[in-house]
């Protein structure tokens, strides 16, 4: 379980409880990444860490983003399968068996590494729900992902194939897309959303929609320079 935050000190230790109950029972790893707080989010983490074993803290000296936070978190995580959520509590912790189910389907397709959550009735402030309904319609209109809602912090996906993916700031925006290009398959789930009840959001027009959009256009530049050989295996062919 990652987990990426900025100033997040009154959400952490309320979110580490939910989820430590939703993953009771299985083997698991909480990773959370601070990324540069200014407050004491990293002070409570470290106090969380000596409780709770399966906690993991990671710390960026200076802010390096969501998708760097991510990338750090990913990159230390020591499981096959890796599972992101929001450190603002929005996201329910709740959901994450659910996004497990689809793995653990002895019959689900082979090519699945990706479990995508849907937000499908936001709990957001009327800029950041028009903002995503505009950012959304026009990715999806130029990338194709079939994914109603790719800027869902509750993702689900195996560790390598996400560390395959061509890295850049906001690539958490875009994963969908661009497992879908690497030739996996992609499923979304419908999971809650809560109204943020501490703390303040970080995103607004000026740093969601339009670099969003600007974001978008670079994505579909990759995309569209994306070769995926048709790979043969040769070697049981006896040939030297």
């Amino acid at each position: 379980m990652v987990v990426p935050v900025h100033n997040e000190e009154e959400n952490i230790e309320p979110l580490v409880e939910e989820i430590r109950a939703a993953l009771s029972g299985r083997a698991y790893e909480i990773i959370y990444v601070d990324d540069g707080s200014t407050d004491r989010s990293l002070e409570i983490l470290l106090e969380l860490a000596a409780r709770h074993p399966e906690l993991r803290v990671f710390s960026h000296e200076r802010s390096c983003g969501q998708s760097t936070a991510i990338r750090t978190g990913v990159k230390a995580a020591r499981a096959e399968w890796v599972a992101t959520l929001d450190g603002d509590g929005q996201n329910d912790p709740a959901d994450i068996p659910l996004l497990l189910e689809l793995v653990e389907d002895p019959h689900r397709p082979k090519g699945l590494k990706l479990i995508n959550g849907h937000r499908h009735q936001r709990r957001d402030t009327w800029v950041r729900r028009a903002s995503s309904k505009v950012a959304n319609f026009v990715r999806r209109s130029l990338l194709h992902d079939d994914t109603p809602d790719s800027g869902c912090g509750l993702k689900l996906f195996e560790r390598q194939a996400w560390l395959d993916l061509p890295f850049f700031d906001h690539i958490h925006r875009f994963t969908p897309a661009l497992f879908l290009a690497n030739g996996h398959e992609v499923r979304s789930v419908k999971v809650h959303h809560r109204p943020r009840t501490r703390g303040r959001s970080k995103y607004g027009i000026s740093n969601r929609l339009w670099v969003g959009i600007v974001d978008l256009f670079g994505v579909v530049w990759l995309l569209r320079r994306t070769t995926r050989p048709k790979l043969r295996d040769l070697s049981q062919t006896g040939r030297p």
